[in-house]
């Protein structure tokens, strides 16, 4: 089986106050489906989407209550600990030194010098994502940033990206790539986000129509923080569950418009 290059999105998870509400909102919103939690792993739990390993959900462990509920996105690496190393020589944080997580693989959390909180997963038996792309799975993400000169600088240098800009007057919105792939977006967040917003990624998840989704993400107690808009990739909104995890979700079938020039 082909290796993941290093800086790949690999996985996502994301911990909560309360797991069981957290599944009913994502079961519902997303069509996803559960494992059974491993209590050996603090009740972590996979979802599936049409069978195929998605995303993680876990309670939120004692001392981690003032820790903001949010999605944390893994990016592959072949080497966890050289990886480590070389975010704190680029002037990042590493937040959770590399630990073995059983045979699965090793994971470490880490933030870049602007505060953007990432995760890097080296596998073992556990691959990451085995759906992408298709509706109730991960299929894009985006550096969300307030410093987006120290973000191109960081995410670049550490996983060897090639960084393109979106030519549009309105947006400061660069491209990162690996091997002429685009991989991952970064936004300069604007006075138009909320203050007290901290820079983040945000993943997008894809779904069959925009729309039905965010009348379930209401009716089940989240919010909709921006949208239904329509673009070339496609018809998209910024969400929140009930529990304060942002993410976005898109209908990649339903586009307008042309595409942005790339520089």
């Amino acid at each position: 089986m082909a290796v993941t290059p290093e800086g790949t999105p690999i996985w996502l998870d994301a911990s909560f106050p309360d797991l069981a509400a957290a599944k009913t909102f994502y079961g519902e919103v997303l069509g996803w489906t559960f494992g059974e939690s491993a209590e050996e792993l603090g009740n972590y739990t996979q979802a599936y989407s049409d069978g195929k390993a998605v995303a993680g959900l876990a309670p939120q462990m004692p001392g981690q209550d003032d820790w903001p509920t949010a999605w944390c996105l893994f990016f592959a690496s072949a080497d966890i600990q050289a990886r480590t190393d070389r975010i704190r020589d680029l002037g990042g944080r590493v937040v959770v030194d590399p630990m073995a997580v059983q045979d699965l693989g090793h994971m470490a959390i880490a933030a870049d010098p602007g505060g953007v909180v990432f995760g890097l997963w080296q596998p073992g038996t556990h691959l990451g994502f085995e759906k992408q792309g298709e509706p109730g799975s991960y299929c894009w993400a985006e550096i969300t940033t307030r410093d987006a000169a120290k973000a191109d600088a960081f995410f670049p240098a550490l996983f060897s990206y090639g960084v393109k800009h979106m030519e549009d007057e309105a947006i400061d919105f660069a491209l990162y790539d690996l091997g002429g792939d685009t991989t991952l977006g970064r936004m300069r967040m604007t006075d138009d986000f909320p203050a007290d917003l901290p820079s983040h990624i945000n993943p997008y998840f894809a779904v069959e129509n925009c729309d039905d989704t965010l009348a379930n993400v209401t009716k089940l107690g989240g919010q909709v923080h921006f949208g239904p808009h329509d673009s070339p990739f496609g018809r998209f909104a910024a969400v929140s569950d009930q529990q304060g995890a942002g993410f976005s979700v898109i209908d990649l079938q339903t586009t307008k418009g042309d595409l942005p020039k790339i520089s």
